[in-house]
């Protein structure tokens, strides 16, 4: 590093730390940014491919709600930068931004590289320097920052460090939870890491799997119990795989369902295979006299129930249900699943756990390391899928930047000791 004036070095290239050097370096203070690929935001752009989900558009408190048991500590950073400060990130950068039909916000192209490119563009215009392949290897026994670059190990001085290093999800694009012994070793207060976002491993029949495996689910819901003992309804689809269960409605029960596990080895949540239609009109419709049809004919023609609805049905249901019209419409409006395990922390989509949070001063600055910062999905925080990831790694790289700032202003008016 080098230059006048105090240097700042952010490392981790992801949202957060993308974040936290664009807030520095907008205040006219040298950043240097340091991450151990090739380049920067890899997990961003693949999150991109199926179509960016910037942020979410619905009002601030469900918006707030979100996010569980971290809403409270997450509020006041979301208040100066939530969904529509994403938006206007995006904008500022000349990326126009929709709202999709379920709320979600989508940049127009629905790409993320155009917005890196041009973030990128406008770091650079504001001199923040990229470092790639330096991965950070801790702190030196004298307290400088440790890196190991392609030329060999770099020992620095920065005025101020960022940490954004993501989770410990997909780790081959870098958010490998590498970090975790480091801060340990410092005494920084850590909850394990852990899968959020997730899939469950069930444990099929070999003829459900063989056959169905990878089929959607589509106008189901599903009913599972919150970390408050309510229970929550939630339309949607999710995927059949080999072993499980996975894709949105999961994610969304992701946490209940891993941290009920956690408490007692068992986890179960209900699926209702025809929202849609009433306990009363599915029972009717069973009732209805079938004739020479079979059951799994008469399902299909009176209730559309078949392909891998009607197989999860039969997977579940007892051989004395099938002759019980009223038990049989029961188990179709909930036909209870019960998950065995979480799917491993490098296949879910976040993470859960990091630096807890009371080990933060209102800057995101570490009580116990001073002039050290930490953004994004390093901190114990999760949030379910929809936009709501991006934007409070945004946030909190947002916090972290101007936490910096004001931590560099007051040792600026402090005088030298004597």
């Amino acid at each position: 590093m080098s230059g006048q004036g105090p240097v700042v070095a952010v490392v981790g290239g992801g949202p957060a730390g993308l974040m936290a050097a664009d807030v520095i370096s907008a205040a006219g203070v040298a950043v240097d940014l340091f991450d151990a690929m090739p380049t920067v935001g890899r997990k961003f752009l693949l999150a991109g491919k199926g179509g960016l989900n910037l942020t979410h558009s619905e009002p601030f408190e469900p918006f707030v709600a979100r996010y569980g048991a971290a809403a409270d500590w997450l509020r006041p950073h979301l208040q100066r930068f939530g969904g529509p400060a994403a938006r206007e990130l995006a904008a500022g950068l000349g990326i126009e931004t929709f709202v999709g039909s379920s709320g979600r916000v989508f940049p127009a192209g629905m790409k993320a590289a155009p917005l890196l490119r041009a973030w990128l563009h406008r770091l650079r215009a504001q001199g923040v320097r990229l470092h790639m392949r330096h991965r950070w290897l801790g702190w030196t026994a004298a307290g400088d920052l440790l890196l190991q670059a392609p030329a060999g190990r770099l020992m620095l001085q920065p005025a101020a460090t960022v940490l954004a290093l993501g989770g410990g999800s997909w780790p081959r694009l870098g958010s490998d939870g590498a970090w975790v012994p480091l801060l340990a070793a410092r005494g920084v207060p850590l909850a394990p890491l852990a899968p959020a976002n997730c899939g469950f491993d069930v444990g099929w029949s070999e003829h459900l799997a063989s056959r169905h495996a990878g089929a959607p689910l589509k106008s189901v819901a599903i009913t599972w119990t919150d970390a408050q003992g309510q229970r929550v309804v939630q339309r949607g689809e999710f995927v059949l795989t080999a072993t499980g269960v996975e894709g949105s409605l999961i994610y969304a029960a992701a946490a209940a369902l891993r941290d009920t596990l956690a408490r007692t080895g068992s986890a179960q949540f209900e699926i209702d295979l025809l929202p849609a239609s009433s306990p009363a009109r599915v029972a009717a419709e069973l009732t209805h006299a079938r004739g020479r049809r079979s059951l799994a004919t008469h399902l299909k023609a009176r209730l559309g129930l078949h392909g891998v609805k009607a197989a999860l049905l039969w997977e579940g249901v007892e051989r004395e249900l099938m002759d019980d019209p009223v038990r049989l419409a029961a188990r179709i409006k909930a036909l209870p699943i019960t998950v065995r395990s979480a799917r491993p922390l490098e296949e879910a989509i976040s993470s859960a756990g990091g630096v807890r949070l009371h080990a933060l001063d209102p800057g995101l600055m570490l009580a116990g390391v001073p002039g050290v910062f930490v953004a994004g999905e390093m901190l114990d925080w999760e949030a379910p899928t929809g936009g709501y990831l991006l934007t409070a790694c945004l946030s909190t790289g947002c916090a972290a930047g101007q936490g910096t700032l004001t931590w560099l202003r007051g040792r600026a008016r402090t005088p030298a000791p004597t």
